[in-house]
Protein backbone atom coordinates (compact mmCIF):
# COMPACT_ATOMS: atom_id res chain seq x y z
CA UNK A 1 0.00 0.00 0.00
CA UNK A 2 1.38 3.22 -1.07
CA UNK A 3 1.91 6.69 1.34
CA UNK A 4 -0.85 8.27 -0.54
CA UNK A 5 -3.32 5.57 -0.28
CA UNK A 6 -2.66 5.14 3.59
CA UNK A 7 -3.56 8.58 4.16
CA UNK A 8 -6.92 7.96 1.89
CA UNK A 9 -7.43 4.84 4.45
CA UNK A 10 -6.59 6.62 7.34
CA UNK A 11 -9.16 9.59 6.30
CA UNK A 12 -11.88 7.07 5.62
CA UNK A 13 -12.28 5.19 8.95
CA UNK A 14 -12.49 8.81 10.31
CA UNK A 15 -15.48 9.32 8.13
CA UNK A 16 -16.81 5.44 9.26
CA UNK A 17 -17.26 6.76 12.47
CA UNK A 18 -20.91 6.85 13.63
CA UNK A 19 -22.25 9.55 16.21
CA UNK A 20 -24.83 8.42 18.48
CA UNK A 21 -27.45 11.44 17.04
CA UNK A 22 -27.29 9.49 13.25
CA UNK A 23 -29.00 6.70 14.89
CA UNK A 24 -31.54 8.63 16.89
CA UNK A 25 -35.21 8.70 15.42
CA UNK A 26 -34.70 5.66 12.92
CA UNK A 27 -38.57 4.40 13.24
CA UNK A 28 -40.27 7.66 12.97
CA UNK A 29 -38.19 8.31 10.04
CA UNK A 30 -39.14 5.56 8.46
CA UNK A 31 -42.58 6.21 9.09
CA UNK A 32 -42.37 9.40 7.25
CA UNK A 33 -40.55 7.91 4.83
CA UNK A 34 -42.75 5.40 3.26
CA UNK A 35 -46.02 7.42 3.03
CA UNK A 36 -45.18 9.20 -0.40
CA UNK A 37 -45.16 5.52 -1.71
CA UNK A 38 -48.11 4.07 -0.05
CA UNK A 39 -49.85 7.36 -0.99
CA UNK A 40 -51.06 5.58 -4.35
CA UNK A 41 -52.40 2.05 -3.02
CA UNK A 42 -55.86 2.88 -1.81
CA UNK A 43 -56.70 0.85 0.97
CA UNK A 44 -55.84 2.25 4.14
CA UNK A 45 -55.24 -1.49 5.52
CA UNK A 46 -53.11 -2.24 2.28
CA UNK A 47 -51.09 1.18 2.88
CA UNK A 48 -50.20 0.06 6.43
CA UNK A 49 -49.27 -3.57 5.18
CA UNK A 50 -46.65 -2.36 3.13
CA UNK A 51 -45.00 -0.39 5.21
CA UNK A 52 -45.06 -3.12 7.88
CA UNK A 53 -43.32 -4.84 5.03
CA UNK A 54 -40.75 -2.70 3.83
CA UNK A 55 -40.21 -2.51 7.62
CA UNK A 56 -39.98 -6.02 7.68
CA UNK A 57 -37.08 -6.29 4.92
CA UNK A 58 -34.90 -4.59 7.14
CA UNK A 59 -35.25 -6.11 10.44
CA UNK A 60 -33.47 -8.99 12.04
CA UNK A 61 -35.40 -11.75 10.70
CA UNK A 62 -33.11 -14.41 8.85
CA UNK A 63 -35.77 -15.02 6.11
CA UNK A 64 -37.46 -11.96 4.36
CA UNK A 65 -40.56 -13.59 2.91
CA UNK A 66 -44.11 -12.85 4.27
CA UNK A 67 -44.34 -15.14 6.87
CA UNK A 68 -41.40 -14.37 8.35
CA UNK A 69 -42.48 -10.72 8.58
CA UNK A 70 -45.81 -11.29 9.67
CA UNK A 71 -44.18 -13.34 12.90
CA UNK A 72 -42.09 -10.12 13.53
CA UNK A 73 -44.58 -8.00 13.68
CA UNK A 74 -46.51 -10.70 15.58
CA UNK A 75 -49.41 -11.29 13.01
CA UNK A 76 -50.57 -14.17 11.33
CA UNK A 77 -49.08 -14.85 8.38
CA UNK A 78 -51.92 -15.39 5.86
CA UNK A 79 -52.95 -11.95 6.33
CA UNK A 80 -49.21 -10.59 4.86
CA UNK A 81 -49.58 -13.43 2.60
CA UNK A 82 -52.13 -12.37 0.92
CA UNK A 83 -51.14 -8.91 0.66
CA UNK A 84 -48.12 -9.50 -1.02
CA UNK A 85 -49.52 -12.28 -3.38
CA UNK A 86 -52.88 -12.21 -3.85
CA UNK A 87 -54.25 -8.39 -3.23
CA UNK A 88 -54.63 -5.98 -5.83
CA UNK A 89 -52.75 -2.69 -6.00
CA UNK A 90 -51.09 -1.44 -8.60
CA UNK A 91 -46.52 -1.34 -7.58
CA UNK A 92 -45.70 0.69 -11.02
CA UNK A 93 -46.40 4.23 -9.17
CA UNK A 94 -44.11 3.36 -6.34
CA UNK A 95 -41.43 2.57 -8.56
CA UNK A 96 -41.93 5.93 -10.31
CA UNK A 97 -41.95 7.69 -6.86
CA UNK A 98 -38.51 5.96 -6.40
CA UNK A 99 -36.98 6.52 -9.59
CA UNK A 100 -37.90 10.42 -9.25
CA UNK A 101 -36.45 10.62 -5.98
CA UNK A 102 -33.00 8.40 -6.70
CA UNK A 103 -33.06 11.17 -9.91
CA UNK A 104 -33.62 14.36 -7.56
CA UNK A 105 -31.08 12.88 -4.78
CA UNK A 106 -28.42 11.16 -6.84
CA UNK A 107 -28.68 13.24 -10.36
CA UNK A 108 -26.02 13.98 -11.95
CA UNK A 109 -26.06 15.03 -16.03
CA UNK A 110 -23.02 12.52 -16.43
CA UNK A 111 -25.26 9.87 -14.29
CA UNK A 112 -24.83 6.08 -15.53
CA UNK A 113 -27.72 4.10 -15.93
CA UNK A 114 -27.24 0.44 -15.75
CA UNK A 115 -28.85 -2.42 -17.03
CA UNK A 116 -28.55 -6.15 -15.71
CA UNK A 117 -30.35 -9.53 -15.42
CA UNK A 118 -30.47 -11.51 -12.21
CA UNK A 119 -31.09 -14.53 -11.37
CA UNK A 120 -32.95 -16.99 -8.40
CA UNK A 121 -32.37 -20.38 -8.58
CA UNK A 122 -35.68 -22.29 -8.01
CA UNK A 123 -37.67 -25.37 -6.93
CA UNK A 124 -40.27 -26.76 -9.29
CA UNK A 125 -42.28 -25.21 -12.23
CA UNK A 126 -44.91 -23.87 -10.73
CA UNK A 127 -43.79 -20.16 -9.84
CA UNK A 128 -43.86 -17.51 -12.85
CA UNK A 129 -41.53 -17.56 -15.05
CA UNK A 130 -39.40 -20.55 -13.79
CA UNK A 131 -37.55 -22.62 -16.24
CA UNK A 132 -34.31 -23.69 -17.40
CA UNK A 133 -32.18 -20.80 -18.14
CA UNK A 134 -28.95 -19.14 -17.34
CA UNK A 135 -28.54 -18.19 -14.41
CA UNK A 136 -25.58 -15.59 -13.54
CA UNK A 137 -25.84 -16.51 -9.32
CA UNK A 138 -25.07 -19.62 -10.39
CA UNK A 139 -22.93 -19.35 -13.27
CA UNK A 140 -24.92 -22.06 -15.69
CA UNK A 141 -28.31 -23.12 -16.64
CA UNK A 142 -30.48 -24.11 -13.99
CA UNK A 143 -33.88 -23.72 -13.08
CA UNK A 144 -34.49 -19.98 -11.88
CA UNK A 145 -36.49 -16.96 -12.32
CA UNK A 146 -34.80 -13.99 -14.28
CA UNK A 147 -35.47 -10.46 -13.21
CA UNK A 148 -34.05 -7.62 -15.17
CA UNK A 149 -32.94 -4.66 -13.26
CA UNK A 150 -32.20 -0.87 -13.93
CA UNK A 151 -29.72 0.91 -11.89
CA UNK A 152 -28.80 4.40 -11.58
CA UNK A 153 -24.79 5.39 -10.94
CA UNK A 154 -23.86 8.79 -10.42
CA UNK A 155 -20.62 10.14 -8.19
CA UNK A 156 -22.94 10.42 -5.32
CA UNK A 157 -24.47 6.82 -5.04
CA UNK A 158 -25.99 4.20 -6.86
CA UNK A 159 -29.10 2.58 -6.25
CA UNK A 160 -31.64 0.32 -8.18
CA UNK A 161 -34.65 1.80 -9.39
CA UNK A 162 -36.69 -0.90 -11.39
CA UNK A 163 -37.22 -3.93 -12.54
CA UNK A 164 -39.21 -6.38 -14.65
CA UNK A 165 -39.76 -10.18 -14.82
CA UNK A 166 -38.50 -12.30 -18.07
CA UNK A 167 -41.49 -14.05 -18.95
CA UNK A 168 -40.07 -16.74 -21.25
CA UNK A 169 -41.70 -17.63 -24.76
CA UNK A 170 -42.85 -20.94 -23.19
CA UNK A 171 -44.66 -19.27 -20.59
CA UNK A 172 -45.81 -16.89 -22.52
CA UNK A 173 -47.73 -19.14 -24.85
CA UNK A 174 -49.35 -21.21 -22.16
CA UNK A 175 -52.33 -20.05 -21.16
CA UNK A 176 -53.03 -22.59 -18.52
CA UNK A 177 -49.96 -21.42 -16.67
CA UNK A 178 -50.47 -17.68 -17.13
CA UNK A 179 -54.06 -18.24 -15.45
CA UNK A 180 -52.52 -20.07 -12.61
CA UNK A 181 -49.73 -17.18 -11.66
CA UNK A 182 -51.79 -14.40 -12.79
CA UNK A 183 -50.34 -13.10 -15.77
CA UNK A 184 -51.99 -10.14 -17.01
CA UNK A 185 -53.41 -10.81 -20.51
CA UNK A 186 -51.47 -7.89 -21.93
CA UNK A 187 -48.70 -9.52 -20.79
CA UNK A 188 -46.50 -10.39 -24.22
CA UNK A 189 -43.27 -12.05 -24.37
CA UNK A 190 -40.47 -9.47 -24.86
CA UNK A 191 -36.60 -10.34 -24.58
CA UNK A 192 -34.44 -8.98 -21.99
CA UNK A 193 -33.10 -6.09 -23.92
CA UNK A 194 -37.03 -5.14 -24.92
CA UNK A 195 -37.75 -5.26 -21.03
CA UNK A 196 -34.63 -2.88 -20.92
CA UNK A 197 -35.88 -0.32 -23.40
CA UNK A 198 -39.58 -0.44 -21.46
CA UNK A 199 -38.07 0.90 -18.44
CA UNK A 200 -35.29 3.22 -19.47
CA UNK A 201 -39.01 4.70 -22.04
CA UNK A 202 -41.14 4.68 -18.33
CA UNK A 203 -38.56 6.25 -16.29
CA UNK A 204 -35.04 7.24 -17.99
CA UNK A 205 -36.98 10.61 -17.95
CA UNK A 206 -36.43 10.99 -14.40
CA UNK A 207 -32.76 10.12 -14.30
CA UNK A 208 -30.13 12.74 -15.24
CA UNK A 209 -28.12 10.96 -17.40
CA UNK A 210 -24.91 10.65 -19.69
CA UNK A 211 -24.41 7.24 -20.42
CA UNK A 212 -26.17 3.30 -20.86
CA UNK A 213 -24.31 0.57 -19.43
CA UNK A 214 -24.67 -3.27 -19.46
CA UNK A 215 -22.49 -6.51 -19.31
CA UNK A 216 -22.34 -8.41 -22.56
CA UNK A 217 -25.53 -9.79 -22.68
CA UNK A 218 -26.70 -6.66 -23.08
CA UNK A 219 -23.92 -5.32 -25.42
CA UNK A 220 -23.81 -8.08 -27.90
CA UNK A 221 -27.40 -7.49 -28.96
CA UNK A 222 -26.82 -5.02 -32.28
CA UNK A 223 -30.17 -3.85 -32.42
CA UNK A 224 -30.60 -2.93 -28.63
CA UNK A 225 -27.35 -0.81 -30.04
CA UNK A 226 -29.64 0.15 -32.76
CA UNK A 227 -32.89 1.15 -30.59
CA UNK A 228 -30.14 3.57 -27.93
CA UNK A 229 -29.43 4.98 -30.91
CA UNK A 230 -31.91 6.09 -32.24
CA UNK A 231 -33.37 7.43 -28.62
CA UNK A 232 -30.09 9.33 -28.90
CA UNK A 233 -28.94 7.76 -25.94
CA UNK A 234 -25.26 7.62 -25.87
CA UNK A 235 -23.81 4.25 -24.69
CA UNK A 236 -20.72 2.32 -23.50
CA UNK A 237 -21.95 -1.74 -23.68
CA UNK A 238 -20.03 -4.84 -22.74
CA UNK A 239 -19.44 -7.45 -25.84
CA UNK A 240 -17.88 -10.69 -26.10
CA UNK A 241 -13.75 -10.97 -26.89
CA UNK A 242 -14.99 -12.85 -29.93
CA UNK A 243 -17.24 -9.92 -31.18
CA UNK A 244 -15.94 -9.30 -35.05
CA UNK A 245 -14.61 -5.83 -35.46
CA UNK A 246 -12.97 -4.50 -38.54
CA UNK A 247 -10.20 -1.60 -37.46
CA UNK A 248 -11.19 1.42 -39.50
CA UNK A 249 -7.92 3.04 -38.14
CA UNK A 250 -5.82 0.38 -39.89
CA UNK A 251 -4.03 0.68 -42.90
CA UNK A 252 -5.02 -0.75 -46.16
CA UNK A 253 -4.59 -3.72 -47.85
CA UNK A 254 -2.80 -3.47 -51.03
CA UNK A 255 -5.32 -3.92 -53.99
CA UNK A 256 -4.79 -7.01 -55.65
CA UNK A 257 -6.29 -5.70 -58.83
CA UNK A 258 -8.26 -2.93 -60.48
CA UNK A 259 -11.80 -1.91 -58.89
CA UNK A 260 -13.01 -0.85 -55.53
CA UNK A 261 -9.75 -0.53 -52.60
CA UNK A 262 -9.88 -3.81 -50.17
CA UNK A 263 -11.19 -3.20 -46.77
CA UNK A 264 -9.10 -4.28 -43.45
CA UNK A 265 -11.00 -7.71 -42.86
CA UNK A 266 -12.86 -8.41 -40.13
CA UNK A 267 -11.25 -10.56 -36.78
CA UNK A 268 -11.72 -11.34 -33.42
CA UNK A 269 -11.78 -8.64 -31.01
CA UNK A 270 -9.47 -10.70 -28.49
CA UNK A 271 -6.83 -11.22 -31.44
CA UNK A 272 -7.00 -7.35 -32.49
CA UNK A 273 -6.29 -6.97 -29.10
CA UNK A 274 -3.07 -9.26 -28.56
CA UNK A 275 -1.56 -7.73 -31.99
CA UNK A 276 -1.51 -4.02 -30.06
CA UNK A 277 1.78 -2.26 -28.80
CA UNK A 278 2.57 -1.27 -25.46
CA UNK A 279 2.27 2.14 -26.29
CA UNK A 280 -1.40 1.75 -27.29
CA UNK A 281 -2.42 1.55 -23.87
CA UNK A 282 -3.18 4.62 -21.12
CA UNK A 283 -2.52 3.70 -17.58
CA UNK A 284 -6.00 5.13 -15.51
CA UNK A 285 -6.67 5.41 -11.47
CA UNK A 286 -10.20 5.56 -11.89
CA UNK A 287 -10.73 5.63 -8.48
CA UNK A 288 -10.50 4.61 -4.46
CA UNK A 289 -11.23 1.14 -4.29
CA UNK A 290 -11.26 -0.91 -0.69
CA UNK A 291 -8.20 -2.49 -0.99
CA UNK A 292 -6.53 0.35 -2.95
CA UNK A 293 -6.63 2.74 -5.88
CA UNK A 294 -8.33 0.84 -8.60
CA UNK A 295 -6.05 1.36 -11.34
CA UNK A 296 -6.73 0.09 -15.61
CA UNK A 297 -4.96 0.79 -18.95
CA UNK A 298 -7.56 1.80 -21.87
CA UNK A 299 -7.03 1.74 -25.69
CA UNK A 300 -9.58 2.67 -27.77
CA UNK A 301 -10.35 2.41 -31.74
CA UNK A 302 -13.09 3.11 -34.44
CA UNK A 303 -14.99 0.15 -35.92
CA UNK A 304 -17.47 -1.34 -37.18
CA UNK A 305 -18.88 -4.78 -36.22
CA UNK A 306 -20.86 -7.58 -37.18
CA UNK A 307 -24.43 -6.93 -36.88
CA UNK A 308 -26.13 -10.28 -35.42
CA UNK A 309 -22.87 -12.24 -37.39
CA UNK A 310 -24.18 -11.01 -40.88
CA UNK A 311 -24.52 -7.36 -41.48
CA UNK A 312 -22.04 -4.86 -41.36
CA UNK A 313 -22.97 -2.01 -38.72
CA UNK A 314 -22.36 1.79 -38.40
CA UNK A 315 -19.14 2.99 -37.21
CA UNK A 316 -18.96 2.69 -33.46
CA UNK A 317 -15.58 2.94 -30.53
CA UNK A 318 -14.55 -0.21 -29.56
CA UNK A 319 -12.94 0.25 -25.90
CA UNK A 320 -10.41 -2.06 -24.27
CA UNK A 321 -9.88 -2.16 -20.98
CA UNK A 322 -7.56 -4.24 -18.93
CA UNK A 323 -7.04 -4.79 -15.19
CA UNK A 324 -4.45 -6.85 -12.98
CA UNK A 325 -5.61 -8.56 -10.19
CA UNK A 326 -4.33 -9.62 -6.87
CA UNK A 327 -3.30 -12.36 -8.21
CA UNK A 328 -1.07 -11.20 -11.25
CA UNK A 329 -3.91 -12.39 -13.67
CA UNK A 330 -4.61 -10.08 -16.65
CA UNK A 331 -8.68 -9.40 -17.09
CA UNK A 332 -9.66 -7.88 -20.47
CA UNK A 333 -12.52 -6.47 -21.08
CA UNK A 334 -14.21 -5.46 -23.93
CA UNK A 335 -16.82 -2.59 -24.95
CA UNK A 336 -18.45 -0.91 -27.63
CA UNK A 337 -20.32 3.03 -27.96
CA UNK A 338 -21.33 5.40 -29.87
CA UNK A 339 -19.23 8.10 -28.42
CA UNK A 340 -17.17 10.26 -30.43
CA UNK A 341 -13.66 8.84 -30.68
CA UNK A 342 -12.12 11.56 -29.02
CA UNK A 343 -14.21 11.13 -25.87
CA UNK A 344 -11.39 11.08 -22.80
CA UNK A 345 -10.09 7.70 -22.13
CA UNK A 346 -10.56 8.14 -18.33
CA UNK A 347 -14.39 9.10 -18.87
CA UNK A 348 -15.22 6.02 -20.61
CA UNK A 349 -12.69 3.57 -18.04
CA UNK A 350 -14.98 5.82 -15.07
CA UNK A 351 -18.39 4.54 -17.30
CA UNK A 352 -16.98 1.10 -17.63
CA UNK A 353 -16.26 0.81 -14.19
CA UNK A 354 -19.53 2.30 -13.31
CA UNK A 355 -21.33 -0.39 -15.18
CA UNK A 356 -20.06 -2.90 -12.08
CA UNK A 357 -22.03 -0.85 -9.93
CA UNK A 358 -25.15 -2.63 -10.12
CA UNK A 359 -23.53 -5.92 -8.74
CA UNK A 360 -23.31 -4.12 -5.72
CA UNK A 361 -26.64 -2.52 -5.89
CA UNK A 362 -28.27 -6.33 -6.26
CA UNK A 363 -26.30 -7.73 -3.65
CA UNK A 364 -26.63 -5.19 -1.12
CA UNK A 365 -30.49 -5.81 -1.93
CA UNK A 366 -30.24 -9.81 -1.48
CA UNK A 367 -28.15 -9.71 1.94
CA UNK A 368 -29.85 -6.66 3.61
CA UNK A 369 -33.45 -6.05 2.08
CA UNK A 370 -34.41 -9.91 1.61
CA UNK A 371 -34.53 -8.99 -2.48
CA UNK A 372 -34.30 -13.09 -2.90
CA UNK A 373 -36.30 -14.06 -0.42
CA UNK A 374 -39.77 -14.15 -1.75
CA UNK A 375 -42.15 -17.25 -1.50
CA UNK A 376 -44.66 -16.19 -4.12
CA UNK A 377 -45.53 -17.53 -6.97
CA UNK A 378 -48.00 -15.17 -8.77
CA UNK A 379 -46.52 -12.28 -11.04
CA UNK A 380 -48.15 -9.76 -9.02
CA UNK A 381 -46.47 -11.47 -6.00
CA UNK A 382 -43.56 -10.84 -7.67
CA UNK A 383 -43.30 -7.61 -8.61
CA UNK A 384 -44.91 -6.64 -5.11
CA UNK A 385 -42.10 -7.97 -3.33
CA UNK A 386 -39.45 -6.27 -5.49
CA UNK A 387 -40.73 -2.85 -5.48
CA UNK A 388 -41.18 -3.35 -1.68
CA UNK A 389 -37.28 -4.42 -1.33
CA UNK A 390 -35.90 -2.03 -3.56
CA UNK A 391 -37.55 0.86 -1.62
CA UNK A 392 -36.36 -0.82 1.65
CA UNK A 393 -33.23 -0.44 -0.07
CA UNK A 394 -33.48 3.27 -1.13
CA UNK A 395 -34.33 4.20 2.38
CA UNK A 396 -30.76 2.40 3.55
CA UNK A 397 -29.07 4.41 1.10
CA UNK A 398 -30.61 7.51 1.95
CA UNK A 399 -30.11 7.06 5.99
CA UNK A 400 -26.25 5.92 4.92
CA UNK A 401 -25.68 9.19 3.10
CA UNK A 402 -27.83 11.28 5.60
CA UNK A 403 -25.45 10.09 8.35
CA UNK A 404 -22.12 10.64 6.68
CA UNK A 405 -23.64 14.83 6.29
CA UNK A 406 -24.62 14.65 9.81
CA UNK A 407 -20.56 13.85 10.55
CA UNK A 408 -19.71 16.38 8.74
CA UNK A 409 -22.17 18.84 10.42
CA UNK A 410 -24.94 18.72 8.13
CA UNK A 411 -28.36 17.83 9.43
CA UNK A 412 -30.53 16.39 6.68
CA UNK A 413 -32.48 13.28 7.74
CA UNK A 414 -34.55 11.69 4.65
CA UNK A 415 -37.83 12.75 5.85
CA UNK A 416 -40.60 12.72 3.38
CA UNK A 417 -40.48 16.08 2.86
CA UNK A 418 -37.41 15.94 1.03
CA UNK A 419 -38.83 13.09 -0.28
CA UNK A 420 -41.92 13.79 -1.99
CA UNK A 421 -42.10 14.97 -5.46
CA UNK A 422 -43.98 16.48 -7.76
CA UNK A 423 -45.54 14.08 -10.04
CA UNK A 424 -43.85 13.66 -13.40
CA UNK A 425 -46.03 15.26 -16.22
CA UNK A 426 -45.74 11.60 -18.56
CA UNK A 427 -46.56 9.94 -15.41
CA UNK A 428 -49.30 10.29 -12.83
CA UNK A 429 -49.38 8.75 -9.66
CA UNK A 430 -52.79 7.32 -9.16
CA UNK A 431 -54.94 5.15 -6.92
CA UNK A 432 -55.80 1.55 -7.47
CA UNK A 433 -59.31 0.92 -9.42
CA UNK A 434 -61.73 -0.04 -6.75
CA UNK A 435 -63.27 -1.53 -8.84
CA UNK A 436 -60.63 -3.89 -9.24
CA UNK A 437 -59.80 -4.58 -5.57
CA UNK A 438 -60.75 -7.95 -3.75
CA UNK A 439 -61.48 -7.51 -0.02
CA UNK A 440 -58.59 -8.75 2.65
CA UNK A 441 -59.49 -11.11 5.12
CA UNK A 442 -60.50 -10.60 8.38
CA UNK A 443 -57.90 -8.90 10.20
CA UNK A 444 -57.93 -10.90 13.69
CA UNK A 445 -54.49 -8.75 15.07
CA UNK A 446 -53.53 -4.75 14.84
CA UNK A 447 -50.28 -3.66 14.59
CA UNK A 448 -49.47 -0.95 17.18
CA UNK A 449 -45.99 -0.70 17.23
CA UNK A 450 -43.04 0.36 15.14
CA UNK A 451 -42.80 -0.18 11.60
CA UNK A 452 -39.01 -1.19 12.91
CA UNK A 453 -39.10 -3.42 15.50
CA UNK A 454 -37.11 -3.19 18.61
CA UNK A 455 -33.56 -5.48 18.50
CA UNK A 456 -33.48 -5.08 15.08
CA UNK A 457 -29.63 -4.47 13.86
CA UNK A 458 -30.32 -4.92 9.82
CA UNK A 459 -30.93 -1.69 8.55
CA UNK A 460 -27.83 -0.28 10.34
CA UNK A 461 -25.18 -2.57 9.12
CA UNK A 462 -24.44 -0.59 6.13
CA UNK A 463 -23.36 1.82 9.51
CA UNK A 464 -21.23 -0.65 10.48
CA UNK A 465 -23.23 -0.24 13.89
CA UNK A 466 -25.26 -2.82 15.82
CA UNK A 467 -28.79 -1.05 16.35
CA UNK A 468 -29.61 -3.24 19.26
CA UNK A 469 -27.81 -0.60 21.12
CA UNK A 470 -30.19 2.43 19.85
CA UNK A 471 -33.38 0.80 19.04
CA UNK A 472 -33.71 -2.11 22.06
CA UNK A 473 -35.32 -0.11 24.34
Amino acid sequence: MDARYGERLEALLVEAQVEPEVLEGIPERLVEFVEPFTRSILQAKQRRRAAEFIGGLMSDVERKNAESIAYRHDQERKEMQYFLGESHWDHQPLLIELATQVGRELGREDGVLVFDPSGFPKQGTESVGVQRQWCGRLGKIDNCQVGVYMAYVSAEEHALVNTRLYLPREWAKDKARRKKCHVPRAVKFQTRHELCLDMLDEVGHLLPHGWIAGDDEMGRSSSFRRELRTRNERYLLAVPSNTLIRDLEAALPEPEGPGQPRKPPFMRADKWRASLPKSAWTRIEVRDGEKGPLVVEVTTCRVQAKADGKRVGPEELLVLVRLCDEAGAVKHDYYLSNTAPDTPRRELAQVAKAEHRIEECLQRGKSECGLADYEVRSWGGWYHHQALSLIAAWYLNCELRSGKKKGSGIHLPPTSRRHRPTAPHRFRLRSTNPDCLRAHAPFRTQSTGPLLPPQTPQPLTSLGVPATAVLGQ
